[in-house]
């Protein structure tokens, strides 16, 4: 099973193509730029090089796989909604995972910790971890400071952990800080080979986003 997958929950433009055989399988090729302004300029041409460099065609792809968040609102959108228009033009399924799922997974731990990524707005998006397949309830945001003492005091893994450092103390730099799509569709076909039943690529937004309609503004009728 040819899976691509790709993420833009993060800062991180991620994309990769791996051939799946069971849990096992190889990454064929991989792309990773890190810009939190231009998910849209760079997402399609990385799929272009990803795609070349495995001399592969997207009409081999057999299944996509998508970060679904948490994330800012419009950098996620980039990432769904091209995996939505891959999976209609191409009638592919297209398999949801959860961003913080994929760090954690990159991670490789085999003991508590706790992943978290920037939110803006000073604030994380956060999830607690037995190990580094499994999650501990829902991702959650909150100002660094507000996490509970006992997740604060853990491992910390991530890009918004290190913005906080006076609130993850320890702190894992010798660990991935941004996402990578490889990381997540290793842990998709991991998952798949299970019977395990991924997240539908619908976004996780947890919060409102920036933009918003403008109040009171004036309304013109023509004459």
């Amino acid at each position: 099973m040819l899976l691509l997958a790709l993420d833009t929950a993060t800062p991180a433009v991620t994309v990769a193509l791996r051939e799946a055989d069971g849990a096992g399988g190889r990454t064929l090729a991989a792309s990773h730029q890190v810009d939190a302004r231009r998910h849209g300029e760079l997402l399609l041409p990385a799929v272009d090089r990803v795609l070349a460099e495995a001399d592969r065609a997207l009409s081999e792809v057999d299944a996509l796989v998508v970060g679904v968040g948490p994330g800012p609102y419009t950098g996620l959108r980039v990432g769904l909604a091209t995996a939505a228009a891959f999976g209609a033009a191409l009638n592919l399924p297209v398999h949801g995972v959860c961003t913080l799922d994929g760090l954690a997974y990159a991670s490789g731990l085999r003991e508590p910790f706790v992943v978290a990524t920037d939110a803006r707005r000073k604030e994380v998006y956060w999830a607690r971890y037995a190990d580094a397949r499994t999650r501990e309830g829902d991702p959650a945001v909150d100002r660094p400071g507000d996490l509970p003492a006992d997740v604060a005091a853990l491992p910390a893994v991530g890009a918004g952990a290190r913005l906080y450092p006076e609130s993850f103390p320890d702190v894992r730099k010798d660990l991935p800080a941004e996402q990578s799509a490889e990381a997540l569709a290793r842990l998709a076909a991991e998952r798949l080979a299970a019977g395990a039943e991924l997240l539908p690529p619908r976004p996780l937004y947890l919060r409102r986003p920036d933009a918003k309609v403008p109040a009171n503004y004036k309304v013109v009728t023509p004459q």
